[in-house]
């Protein structure tokens, strides 16, 4: 690289591999092949030099190929010769985003060149095919960063179901025990699913299972809010399975007031004397 480097900037005093064009070369084992139509894959044309066997230099264009073919890097680029774009003509987009129009191959790769900047085909398959200038490597790290805000909020959203189950019957302790962790479950974000079963002749405490669900319903207070449940709008007699439950979602407002509040400090002055002993 080095050498390429001397050699190039050493004929005619010119500097014919001058950034950023020089960091784009690829030296890799050179491909003949695009990917197959049916990959979904973006092109554009990476601008650079090379010198010619009489001594001379002349611009070589180049197409490279970033492939998102399922099961392969995406940042892995390939070089193809420019030869395989046909088209004669393009419609520009310049790097304001502006509609130029239909221009020559040649003073779309002309108008990249002065700007410093790739020309992105932006649609192949169209007639003539769309091309875009900008600075490629910026945009598609523009849009690896949008892709991962898009999946964090995603999983931030996706809520986890949890089940807590206990019988019509269950003593105080246990109570406290499930109470406490759809207390956690609600603040970590997620649904919660309360089950009272009502084993043998449990249908007989149907009333008191309904109870049970819903004082567990109130211990919570704002902190959640009720989905959905099976037994509210039917009537006794259609309640042939052998549990109750009801789902319940997480307050956002009561969690988000409650993330802001800062938590106080506790401090005992100097002066006062603990009463414990």
């Amino acid at each position: 690289m080095a050498a390429l480097t001397a050699a190039a900037t050493s004929i005619n005093g010119g500097h014919l591999l001058s950034p950023p064009f020089l960091p784009r070369l690829n030296l890799k084992p050179h491909p003949f092949t695009l990917p197959s139509s049916s990959s979904s894959y973006s092109l554009f044309y990476s601008l650079s030099s090379s010198i010619s066997a009489a001594g001379s230099s002349s611009a070589v264009h180049r197409l490279r190929v970033s492939a998102r073919s399922g099961g392969k890097n995406s940042d892995d680029d390939q070089i193809v010769d420019f030869s395989s774009v046909r088209s004669d003509k393009v419609r520009l987009i310049d790097e304001q985003q502006n509609m130029v129009g239909i221009v020559s191959r040649s003073e779309a790769i002309r108008r990249a060149e002065d700007s410093e900047l790739d020309l992105v085909v932006v649609s192949p398959d169209a007639d003539p095919p769309v091309v875009r200038i900008m600075n490629y490597d910026k945009y598609r790290y523009e849009q690896q960063k949008k892709k991962r805000e898009q999946q964090k909020k995603s999983a931030a959203s996706r809520m986890d179901l949890k089940e807590l189950k206990m019988g019509y019957n269950i003593d105080v302790h246990d109570y406290s025990v499930r109470l406490k962790a759809a207390q956690k479950f609600l603040k970590d974000g997620d649904k919660v699913k309360v089950i009272v079963n009502l084993k043998g002749r449990g249908n007989v405490f149907l009333e008191k299972a309904i109870q049970l669900i819903r004082k567990f319903q109130t211990d919570l207070g704002e902190l959640a809010t009720e989905e959905n449940n099976n037994f509210a709008r039917r009537k006794r007699e259609e309640i042939t399975e052998r549990f109750i439950y009801m789902i319940i979602v997480p307050n956002k407002n009561v969690l988000q007031k409650t993330q802001e509040t800062p938590k106080k400090k506790s401090s005992t002055a100097p002066n006062e004397v603990s009463a414990t002993v």
